[in-house]
């Protein structure tokens, strides 16, 4: 098993920026994808940026030229930096670790952005 210590959280107004970050521990493998997922309120969790650590980024439409997805191997965190928010952002954010045996959750970690 996994374990994923997400922070930085919060509140912000639209256009500022916060930075997510997201520790793994346990037995990781070196072949990985580390990802943030997020779930606005009344809806479905989506995807919105997932790394390798082979470096493979993908980023959801919505967030792409906003969010920054980055991950430190030998630590085993991944960061999310996001920037120019906006209320549509506001969400509980998941990181996710995910490799050929198992797929492991965080418990989340709020972001609101007012208007």
């Amino acid at each position: 098993q996994v374990h994923l210590v997400e922070s930085g959280g919060g509140v912000v107004q639209a256009g500022g920026s916060l930075r997510l970050s997201c520790a793994a521990f346990g037995s990781i493998r070196s072949n990985n994808d580390m990802n943030w997922y997020r779930q606005a309120p009344g809806k479905q969790r989506e995807l919105v940026a997932s790394k390798s650590s082979r470096g493979n980024t993908n980023y959801a439409d919505s967030v792409k030229e906003r969010f920054t997805i980055s991950r430190d191997n030998d630590k085993n965190t991944v960061y999310l930096q996001m920037n120019s928010l906006k209320p549509e952002d506001t969400g509980v954010y998941y990181c996710n670790f995910r490799d050929t045996y198992m797929n492991n959750w965080g418990k989340g970690t709020l972001v609101t952005v007012s208007s």
